[in-house]
């Protein structure tokens, strides 16, 4: 069996979740002599980028066309190997890599008729809570806490919510407003669930601010917060780790294991954040999750992007123990609920270990995904 075509597809996509602003991911499309097709994604998340990375797929592909996929372990070592001078520390390099990788474990798992979890070693979970991922963009409080409630009354256990995100919300910004949200967002959904805070990149605090706005919010028992100092200042996340109550979170910008090696060795983050269509794919996730599980943490999976990734992340979180929940956008979204034939879906607050269909496991319809390619 030999590798004979890759395709990427830069797609634009509306999400609701994200005020229904334009979203950008790279698909990847590998096919074999045998007519096995694998899927994979890189979270672009910009126009540009989407274009840049494209272009590096396709000049990779002599790395990948004529090669045996089920050899998708030094395919990897090759590609990085060669963009050491452009990749080092990861970028859009990362990104080629993560949506290559990730449809070779795809076609790896069609071959051999198992499943990634199964390649992966197998469950060791038997189900994990779902939360609630979404963003603040109302400017009304009340109406965000009723919209709260409304995503909880399907089951889940908790929502992890987006602060200096698009709308009116105006969180992040102001000490008293923060504050007020966090308080009647814990009314709303009750002392039992589980709530945690993300600030987004918009939001530049220093280590005062930081300080004081969650200690605030320790008041209303906050699970984590995450990224309030951004993606680098270990000595600002130490005096927050010192002065506070709930667990830090952070990570999720990080392209490979040297980056989370870098992160485990100040001991000043409890949950690690990692996106396999970023940190160079199923193979580079894997390889940080093992680091993490050995440093005693916790990971999480970014999977905010479609049902690709979606799939790759189920299959490595109930593959380690350092998983201890999964986050699902509250809304409907295309590239969620309609690329593929069967939408991942909760069940009364919980995600079980996804089916034991070959590969990733999913259907991709291909009409969805012309409907949302982008043509430069």
């Amino acid at each position: 069996m030999r590798i004979v075509k890759i395709e990427p597809i830069p797609v634009a996509y509306p999400e609701p979740n994200d005020f229904n602003a334009e979203r950008y991911l790279c698909l990847v499309k590998i096919t074999t002599d045998d007519g096995i097709v694998g899927w994979g994604e890189s979270i672009t998340q910009f126009k540009e980028a989407n274009a840049a990375t494209a272009a590096l797929i396709n000049g990779l592909a002599e790395f990948v066309i004529g090669k045996d996929p089920l050899d998708n372990g030094a395919i990897w070592r090759a590609i990085k190997e060669r963009y050491w001078w452009y990749g080092y520390r990861g970028g859009l390099a990362a990104y080629a890599l993560s949506a290559i990788d990730i449809a070779l474990w795809d076609i790896k798992g069609k071959a051999l008729n198992t499943s990634l979890l199964q390649l992966l070693g197998g469950a060791v979970h038997e189900k994990l809570p779902v939360i609630a991922s979404g963003h603040a963009h109302d400017e009304s409080i009340p109406k965000m806490a009723d919209q709260a409630q409304e995503w909880l009354s399907t089951g889940m256990q908790g929502m992890k919510v987006g602060f200096g995100k698009r709308g009116n919300a105006h969180l992040g910004y102001e000490h008293d407003r923060d504050v007020e949200y966090v308080k009647q967002m814990r009314n709303a959904i009750g002392p039992d669930k589980m709530l945690m805070i993300d600030m987004g990149y918009a939001i530049k605090w220093d280590v005062a601010t930081a300080v004081k706005r969650v200690q605030a919010f320790d008041e209303y028992n906050i699970d984590w917060i995450e990224e309030p100092l951004g993606a680098w200042d270990p000595e600002g996340y130490r005096t927050l780790r010192d002065k506070t109550k709930c667990l830090i979170a952070y990570g999720e910008r990080e392209w490979n294991v040297d980056g989370f090696d870098q992160i485990l060795a100040t001991g000043t983050c409890d949950v690690f954040g990692i996106d396999p269509g970023r940190a160079e794919g199923v193979t580079g996730f894997v390889k940080a999750v093992a680091r993490i599980e050995s440093h005693r943490r916790q990971a999480n999976a970014h999977a905010w992007s479609s049902a690709i990734v979606s799939a790759a992340s189920l299959a490595v979180s109930f593959s380690s123990l350092a998983f201890k929940l999964f986050e699902f956008k509250p809304l409907r979204n295309p590239m969620q609920h309609e690329l593929v034939s069967e939408p991942f879906e909760q069940k009364d607050g919980w995600i079980y270990p996804p089916s034991d269909k070959p590969g990733l496991g999913i259907e991709i319809n291909e009409d969805v995904v012309n409907r949302y390619r982008q043509n430069f």
